[in-house]
This record gives C-alpha cells, sequence and structure tokens, in this order.
C-alpha cells in the first residue's frame, strides 16, 4: 500500500514530466510541491526503493511504468471527483481541487466505477482537463496551443485552465473565461497584460495568467 503523499509524487512528477518531459529535476519537483528539496530526496529514495521511479544522479526522476499506472489511477479518481463535485454538488470550481486531492486516494475501484456511470463516462474534468479512461489512456491533444501566443485577432476557443490557484480560477470564472468560451485577442499590452473580447465585453489576463490558458481554433477538432 502506498501512502497518500506517495500518490502525491507520483502525479506531481506525471503533471511535470507532461509540461517538460523528463526527467524531473529535484527542485522543480519541491517547488511544485511547495516543500524543500532534501524533503524531495527522501521521498524520491523510497519510491524508487519500490520500483515507481528511476534516479539519475544529477539530472533527475523519471517514473517507471509501474509508477506512471499509479499515478494516472490517482489523476482519474481526482478529475472523475471534480467533475462530480462541480455538476452534481454544486461546488464552485475553485474549490472542487482541493476536495478531490483529499479524497482521491480514499475510493475503491467500484466506487470509480460507479461515479463514472453516474456522470455518463465524461471526456474532461470542470478546468477541461483530460479523465484518463478506464484503460488509463490520456488522448494526446494536440490542437491545444497557449492563449499567450496568439496575436491580436485570432478567434480561439477555450480548452483547459490551470487549477493550481483558487484566486485565479475565481477570477477567470467572474470574467466569463472557462473551456467552451470563445474569445477574441485584441492586444498584448507593454505592462505584461493580455486583453481579450468575450462576446461585448473586454478583458484584462497578465501575462502569466494567459499562458496557463489553453486554447484551440475556432472549430479545430479535438484529436483522440
Amino acid at each position: 500500500m502506498l501512502s497518500d503523499v506517495m500518490e502525491d509524487y507520483l502525479k506531481a512528477v506525471y503533471a511535470l514530466q507532461r509540461e517538460h518531459g523528463p526527467p524531473v529535476r529535484t527542485s522543480t519537483l519541491a517547488d511544485y510541491l511547495g516543500v524543500t528539496p532534501p524533503t524531495v530526496t527522501s521521498m524520491v529514495e523510497k519510491l524508487a526503493d519500490r520500483g515507481l521511479v528511476e534516479r539519475e544522479k544529477y539530472k533527475g526522476v523519471e517514473l517507471t511504468p509501474d509508477g506512471e499506472t499509479v499515478a494516472v489511477e490517482v489523476l482519474r479518481h481526482h478529475r472523475l471527483l471534480e467533475a462530480f463535485l462541480a455538476d452534481h454538488l454544486d461546488y464552485e470550481w475553485d474549490r472542487v481541487h482541493e476536495e478531490a486531492d483529499t479524497l482521491e486516494h480514499h475510493i475503491s475501484e467500484e466506487f470509480e466505477r460507479r461515479l463514472a456511470e453516474k456522470l455518463d463516462d465524461p471526456s474532461v474534468d470542470p478546468h477541461g482537463d483530460p479523465i484518463p479512461s478506464e484503460d488509463l489512456e490520456i488522448p494526446d491533444d494536440d490542437t491545444a496551443t497557449v492563449l499567450s501566443d496568439h496575436e491580436a485577432g485570432d478567434r480561439v476557443v477555450v480548452a483547459r485552465v490551470s487549477d493550481r490557484d483558487d484566486d485565479e480560477l475565481r477570477y477567470l470564472a467572474e470574467s466569463g473565461v472557462e473551456p467552451g468560451t470563445e474569445l477574441e485577442l485584441v492586444e498584448h499590452t507593454p505592462i505584461g497584460v493580455v486583453v481579450v473580447r468575450i462576446g461585448d465585453e473586454t478583458v484584462h489576463l497578465p501575462d502569466d495568467v494567459a499562458a496557463t490558458i489553453r486554447v484551440r481554433a475556432v472549430n479545430a477538432e479535438v484529436t483522440s
């Protein structure tokens, strides 16, 4: 049996591998989890002893196939729970992440199956993140791009938003920026703000927030 913390580490390594590629540096993992590098080193040693990660001195860590299986399974639990909390318990999308973080380690496979059936096997969570299938497959979507990389005049549809910052999520919700929202990029200002238009409304997004929003061209097909 793995502890909750071990599963959190595996999920974090998986997320960072998807974003930056392996191996994941200890310092990067520490920043992501909000802990010290020595704490990460100690946990990585435990995970390596269990055959869940491979360590390369001075380079970082990478999930083994067994480690990836655990990480994706936990991720499936997490995103199904987020969908359930939002769709059936009326949680706001800035609150579902923390609740799912707590619950994801403690549901059975039977509960997971029933949860997926209750939700009619959703493909994405409330933030637009893909939910791994029952077979733990995650579709690669090469049509999604970063909002901040677009130029004035581009019209796009929001595909995903980051769920790492509750304040950002609240601001995006208040501004009407959520998966499925069609918007037009108006300008990149000299003070680090991306201006977008949603219908008749203008929304100002800091560059670092715009960099966490994934979008697709209007009418682009999602690959799976």
